[in-house]
């Protein structure tokens, strides 16, 4: 991201030879196929590719969603695969946010509740919880949407909210799978207009799976897959 952002610093994620085998002999699918890499942090990267070629199963290995057949992944030093199922669930809610295409917002819930969830199931006392999700909606531009559920806001609103319940915890990393997929044009600016803010205030480092090659311009690298590995 060339935008004032600053350089980046030392590793969050370290991946080394990492493999997603789903079946076995004649139905064996290779979904990620011997993958190293290093995102260090304030890094903002995109993940390109045609559909089928591994990006998501790629976003899920690498947060630690999914398990992988073999090699290692490290983040922030801690490697996932030798974490049991709670305390990985543990880590990666204390260490990492996820923004999706379709926005996950729980419908019944207003902006702030829905931002706030993630401090409540971790154990942050209500009041700080509701304190901190006000703070970070208000630094995303919806200080006066705190109250609204979902369907009254726009999609771009609704991504800002999702951004927002993604960062309430200043995770380590964000991944971001087809952010900008349900936006329009207008949205879809907005919302990369946000990364680049986020980037250049917060140092945040994000991995953004998408198709929009606007977006991945707004990164400051692309790592490009086709049939699970990673090309040039």
């Amino acid at each position: 991201m060339q935008h004032g952002a600053p350089p980046p610093g030392e590793p969050v994620v370290v991946g080394e030879d990492v493999w997603k085998i789903y079946g076995r002999g004649d139905t064996e699918v290779r979904a990620l196929a011997g993958i190293s890499l290093s995102i260090r942090r304030g890094e903002v990267v995109a993940v390109m590719g045609p559909s089928g070629c591994g990006k998501t199963t790629f976003l899920n290995c690498f947060s630690g969603l999914d398990d992988i057949s073999r090699g290692r992944i490290e983040i922030e030093g801690v490697e996932l695969q030798g974490l049991p199922d709670r305390r990985k669930s543990e880590f990666r809610a204390r260490r990492m946010g996820f923004v999706f295409q379709s926005y996950n917002l729980l419908p019944v819930l207003s902006a702030a509740e829905n931002v706030e969830l993630p401090l409540l199931i971790s154990g942050t006392p209500a009041r700080d919880a509701r304190a901190r999700a006000l703070e970070i909606l208000e630094e995303l531009g919806l200080g006066e949407r705190t109250g609204f559920r979902p369907a009254e806001l726009s999609g771009g609103q609704q991504q800002r909210v999702s951004l927002a319940r993604a960062l309430v915890a200043n995770p380590a990393i964000v991944w971001a799978d087809e952010p900008t997929g349900n936006l329009d044009a207008e949205g879809t600016n907005e919302v990369i207009a946000l990364l680049r803010d986020l980037n250049r205030r917060f140092r945040q480092t994000m991995v953004v799976v998408t198709h929009n090659p606007d977006v991945a311009a707004a990164c400051d690298r692309t790592l490009k897959m086709h049939d699970g590995r990673l090309v040039t």
